[in-house]
């Protein structure tokens, strides 16, 4: 069975077992993911959690807050999918979506997403809060301004 990612945070001597202690009793309360809980506990930068699990888990990551929205693609999911779970379809070809997430192990989510992308594969890519908090920002501003150009359209 592979190592969770407290034991590997703790192996390679980023964080200390009292530390995890503290946050796996947060996670009790909270259900929260336990690198959330870390990176804002200050216990772990980020960008190296992100690190452990791209090689934990064998996902590449990857910087997507200056990416290309391809609105094509985006808009086969609904929002409410992409805020909940901090996941964004950043590319599809004939054979796979590639989906990047923050939690690579919101099984929820990634079923979910499976499931909108069929007959098609899912790729994942691991990337930063910050990013996905920022393409979410950015594909919420054309939307409301897409809905505000319909409304005013149907008006006139």
């Amino acid at each position: 069975m592979p190592k969770r990612t407290g034991e590997v945070l703790i192996d390679a001597g980023l964080i200390t077992s009292e530390q995890l202690q503290e946050a796996l009793k947060e996670q009790k309360i909270t259900k929260e993911f336990i690198g959330n809980i870390l990176v804002r506990r200050g216990y772990v930068e980020e960008h190296t959690l992100l690190g452990i699990l791209s090689k934990q888990f064998n996902i590449p990551y990857l910087s997507i807050k200056d990416r290309y929205i391809d609105l094509a693609l985006v808009r086969r999911f609904p929002y409410s999918l992409i805020s909940k779970h901090d996941c964004f379809p950043i590319q599809q070809n004939d054979e796979l979506v590639t989906l990047a997430v923050v939690n690579p192990l919101d099984a929820v989510a990634i079923a979910e997403i499976e499931k909108a992308v069929r007959p098609l594969k899912l790729e994942i890519v691991l990337t930063s809060r910050e990013d996905m908090l920022e393409i979410i920002r950015r594909y919420r501003q054309y939307r409301n301004r897409f809905i505000k150009e319909l409304i005013e359209k149907n008006e006139g």
